[in-house]
């Protein structure tokens, strides 16, 4: 009869080079998750909580009032509705010209022109500009009296425009804010994802008589599909919570116009916190704004799987 050889028994240190083996993995990414939570989960949470709640502002008494918010705010409150329909107007027009422009200026500094490298930091200007002077800025731009598109359109014998208190004009005039800051941003991410495309597809398409314009439908474009996707998901959630272009577009004000047509929903979340001083209505506004994002973040992952021909 053998016996086992009994297996020879670790040293303390072995035990602990084994143990931070382990652990090192969890220990390095702990950081991040325990920030989420603290900054993250938890004021989620206390949110919810306050949204069910008639809660005023600098009171420590709250009354528990169930989805009497949500209720307000969908059926009585009527300028959260219209701020849905501003928000998702001026993400619509903001978010299909900045991506096509972006896709173009980024297949041109794809190209082998001369000084990329400073062309590519200056497209990447507008997104360290403090967004609180390009508001002040296209304020100026779009004033009725002095302003610079007025004025061209005076040149030409058309009358100005008051482009604060139409719904659309207004729509349009904070969408180029939007635009102009971020169109180099998505320019770069669109750059980066270019330059991985093998050559060789190009240099192939080349051969059998495709023109540069065929190459960048039939290759470019297929091949940026999923940093499309990335990239109009990423500006659903920025389109989705607009507040400091359409408040700084305002003269600083929080109602939008007299009619509230430039008023988003970041925009009530904080004006009903400053004019009804009720937290609760205020919380419940930010948990609509998270279902629509979570509603847009849902449909753009079924279109990932449907790109990806996943069930």
């Amino acid at each position: 009869m053998t016996t086992r050889n009994a297996a020879p028994r670790l040293t303390w240190r072995e035990k602990l080079n084994r143990a931070d083996a382990k652990a090192m993995p969890y220990a390095l990414v702990s950081p991040y998750f325990i920030l989420f939570a603290v900054f993250g989960i938890f004021p989620m949470a206390y949110t919810l909580y306050a949204s069910l709640h008639a809660w005023k502002l600098g009171s420590q008494t709250k009354e528990f009032v169930g989805l009497d918010n949500y209720e307000f705010l969908l059926t009585t409150y009527d300028r959260f509705n219209w701020s849905v329909v501003n928000t998702l107007g001026m993400f619509l027009i903001a978010t299909v010209p900045q991506i096509v422009c972006a896709l173009m200026v980024a297949n041109a500094l794809n190209k082998m022109i001369k000084r990329a490298m400073l062309w590519r930091m200056l497209i990447l200007a507008p997104i360290v500009t403090s967004v609180v002077a390009v508001g002040v800025i296209f304020a100026r731009i779009w004033g009725t009296e002095y302003g610079m598109v007025n004025g061209a359109l005076e040149l030409v014998g058309l009358d100005g425009i008051d482009w604060q208190t139409g719904r659309f004009s207004s729509w349009f005039a904070v969408s180029s804010m939007v635009d102009w800051r971020w169109m180099g941003y998505n320019s770069l991410i669109f750059l980066a994802a270019m330059q991985t495309i093998p050559r060789n597809l190009y240099e192939a398409a080349t051969v059998d008589g495709a023109t540069p314009r065929q190459q960048f439908w039939k290759i470019t474009i297929p091949q940026l599909k999923p940093i499309l996707i990335f990239t109009v998901f990423v500006s659903s959630v920025g389109g989705m919570t607009l507040f400091v272009e359409p408040m700084m577009f305002g003269g600083g004000r929080l109602d939008g116009g007299a009619d509230g047509q430039f008023q988003t929903t970041a925009m009530v979340l904080v004006d009903i916190l400053r004019t009804h001083g009720n937290y609760g209505i205020s919380a419940a506004v930010g948990w609509l704004l998270f279902i629509v994002i979570g509603i847009v973040a849902g449909i753009n992952f079924l279109v990932v799987n449907r790109i990806q021909g996943n069930k």
